[in-house]
């Protein structure tokens, strides 16, 4: 066998090896991210049974359980973190991730009625923030909006924040953004009942709060 020859032959097998490698190295990752995403499928449907049992025990007893609602709302907080997890892995259209958006939007919206329930029961004084995006591309804010509410429900545990994609086709929100007036000019906010369109920074968004509402919030710093 000629020089040339022997060369070529080493060369394709290093080639096939490499291939080969890739291509279990690609399998593997691909096979390790599903079982990921299975888990934590898994996991949000826990939740969702444990966070829906919550509120029937919290609508039961309103007064007697309010101090439990402040873990429930950090609960739902958690369930959105590991849902926008999972919608950063398989992106906003994904059949998986609207269904999981739609059982955490009808949660949210449970959450924010018994909210005012136990408002009004129990002569309570809430800070609600009802906060509308959007994942079609129209709009550039959002991001930048929905960074400064976690910093702002970071900073103040008491502040409620509900987040809700208005382009999701769900009739309880189609309802809910019906109820509220909301507009489709994203970002919006509905602060205690007040409308807000836009975002510029974090002080401008800090001043749509009733005077004194964040101050008489837990700060965590």
């Amino acid at each position: 066998m000629s020089l040339v020859a022997r060369n070529a032959l080493i060369a394709l097998g290093i080639t096939i090896v490499l291939v080969g490698t890739v291509a279990y190295s690609i399998n593997y990752l691909n096979r390790a991210r599903i079982a990921e995403l299975s888990a934590i499928e898994d996991q949000l449907s826990i939740d969702t049974i444990s966070l829906d049992t919550q509120f029937s025990l919290l609508e039961a007893a309103p007064c007697d359980s309010n101090a439990s609602s402040t873990t429930l709302t950090s609960e739902l907080a958690d369930f959105g973190n590991r849902l926008s997890y999972a919608e950063g892995q398989l992106g906003s259209d994904d059949a998986q991730v609207i269904r999981l958006k739609e059982q955490y939007s009808l949660l949210e919206i449970r959450d924010y009625l018994l909210t005012r329930k136990i408002a009004e029961a129990c002569g309570t004084k809430p800070v609600t923030v009802l906060y509308f995006y959007s994942n079609a591309g129209d709009c550039p804010d959002c991001d930048k909006a929905g960074y400064a509410l976690s910093y702002l429900r970071n900073t103040y545990p008491a502040l409620r924040v509900y987040s809700f994609d208005y382009n999701l086709d769900l009739g309880a929100l189609r309802t809910l953004i019906t109820v509220t007036k909301v507009r489709n000019s994203l970002p919006a906010f509905v602060i205690n009942g007040k409308h807000s369109y836009g975002f510029t920074s974090l002080g401008d968004l800090e001043k749509q709060f009733p005077k004194g509402a964040l101050a008489t919030s837990t700060s965590v710093l």
